[in-house]
């Protein structure tokens, strides 16, 4: 008997603003890509040849959308499973004018191992994964030994898998993943200091005025 895959979310009933509702209604079909098996043309999707960074799970968008517009060099391959958020990001898509970003509304495993080429990403940002801090639910974890080999076979050689949380104990975990991997080198001795382009968020603001911690793990892809 074949068992279902471990999700690392939970589809929620999320609530659309009017705006959120229209931006998705009305932009998916542009900026959208169907998930389906088989590596995609990046030149062809965004019409250009340039470095391109996978945004994993990027919420309501507001990291990705400052990312592209202060990157309008680099394309961004932003991929989220909850649809307010989808419809978030692609509002602020259209306030920003922004052409350099595509989004997937699908599983992140799949769609970096059925859709995105081997040795092709600038960068792989995951900001913020759900830490899934009970035991039980540690398995639920994105950020696992075949998680992560799968990432840096799709990094380019010299390429950056950047995690960032608020949980220390996943942080510490993530640590170990990574490190573990022969294809990742750490850019620090631990954990890395925030790098200038990966913007606070609201989220977090609020997190640090409360005493929380936030850790960043910034490795990069070596030669095959």
């Amino acid at each position: 008997m074949t068992h279902p895959p471990i999700r690392s979310y939970v589809l929620r009933q999320g609530r659309f603003s009017r705006g959120q509702q229209r931006a998705y209604s009305e932009l998916l079909p542009r900026f959208g890509v169907s998930y389906a098996p088989g590596f995609l043309d990046f030149p062809a999707l965004f019409g250009r040849v340039a470095p391109v960074v996978v945004e994993v799970g990027f919420g309501m968008g507001e990291t990705t959308a400052r990312i592209a517009a202060e990157n309008p060099g680099t394309d961004y391959l932003g991929i989220e499973v909850h649809a307010p958020g989808v419809g978030s990001l692609l509002k602020q898509v259209e306030e920003r004018a922004l052409t350099n970003v595509r989004v997937v509304t699908h599983d992140a495993v799949e769609v970096l191992r059925d859709m995105v080429p081997p040795d092709s990403l600038a960068a792989i940002h995951v900001f913020f994964p759900d830490p899934w801090p009970k035991k039980r639910h540690h398995k639920r974890r994105l950020l696992q030994p075949e998680f992560a080999a799968l990432a840096a076979s799709r990094l380019a050689p010299g390429g950056h898998l950047h995690v960032a949380t608020d949980w220390q104990e996943y942080a510490e975990h993530v640590l170990e993943v990574l490190s573990a991997v022969p294809q990742l080198r750490n850019t620090a001795e631990g954990f890395a200091p925030r790098p200038a382009a990966r913007p606070e968020t609201k989220f977090e603001r609020r997190g640090l005025k409360l005493g929380h911690g936030v850790w960043d793990l910034l490795f990069t892809r070596t030669s095959p």
